[in-house]
């Protein structure tokens, strides 16, 4: 790749970023043999990120920043990340759906790789404000379609909300948020931008926290769905406590330390590939 050309600036940029806030901090060199690009692009890229108020500069290389993140990175730009993660994650919480039920899917890309896994989950009832879920289901079912052999038995019916897209490609605001409100869902699986103690989930759309207060009411069980770089993140609008969350589905990438303050918090921590965790008694106390 001479200059990275198969990777978006955004891309690249989300990547950058990813890599600080991982290390907690990254040398301009090291970003260079990385990327495959030139010195000059990665300094772009930093001085790009720094005027987002993500990251700070420093002599070399760049350090994260300690104020709420205000970053949101595209849809595309962020599948590129954790992606053997995401899909450990969304293998796992696939179980927790129970044919026949009603589910909702907010938006992201952990979402996304979950809903793919759903697809065969017979008689679900899907609500999401995702253009990105609901796509793996309308595609699954044209593809059905197209064999000859009519409606695909058991297809889940889709619900997609109204609102204004968001550059996850989501649909939020006040006609999301009326779609969503007079509904009730068994469960709801929720990706995050960040997950801590003291901000519990958060992002840094304002609408879409509002959107995901609206979800979070609607749903008998709220199941978080997030790799371990979620951790400890935080975006500038707060819309749930980890009180009001039931379970969370995370990677083997999770630091012993961060399970263990889950653990106190959650009544459920499963990581994907490890036996289920139920510290409280879960869903059967």
């Amino acid at each position: 790749m001479s200059d990275n050309q198969n990777l978006l600036a955004e891309q690249r940029r989300a990547l950058i970023l990813d890599e600080v806030r991982r290390r907690g901090g990254v040398r301009v060199n090291e970003l260079t043999r990385k990327l495959n690009v030139s010195d000059m692009t990665v300094r772009r890229d930093l001085d790009a990120l720094a005027r987002q108020g993500v990251i700070e500069k420093v002599h070399g290389g760049a350090v994260p920043v300690a104020e709420a993140s205000t970053y949101e990175p595209g849809f595309e730009a962020k599948s590129t990340l954790e992606l053997t993660a995401k899909e450990d994650i969304a293998r796992a919480a696939a179980a927790m759906a129970v044919p026949g039920s009603a589910i909702a899917l907010a938006g992201g890309t952990t979402a996304f790789a979950l809903a793919q896994q759903l697809v065969d989950v017979p008689d679900l009832t899907v609500v999401t404000n995702s253009v990105r879920v609901a796509d793996v289901f309308y595609t699954a079912q044209r593809t059905a379609a197209s064999t000859g052999s009519g409606p695909r038995p058991g297809a889940a019916t889709v619900v997609l909300t109204g609102g204004v897209r968001t550059p996850s490609d989501t649909l939020v605001g006040p006609v999301a948020d009326a779609a969503i409100r007079f509904l009730h869902f068994d469960v709801l699986f929720l990706g995050v931008h960040g997950i801590s103690v003291e901000a519990g989930l958060s992002t840094p759309n304002l609408a879409e926290a509002e959107t995901n207060r609206q979800f979070v009411r609607s749903a008998r069980r709220v199941v978080v769905v997030a790799d371990h770089t979620k951790w400890g993140t935080v975006g500038l609008s707060s819309f749930a406590s980890l009180d009001q969350v039931h379970a969370m589905v995370t990677d083997s990438g999770m630091p012993a330390e961060a399970r263990a303050v889950i653990r106190e918090h959650l009544p459920e921590l499963l990581v994907a590939g490890e036996p289920a965790e139920d510290v409280r008694g879960g869903a059967d106390s």
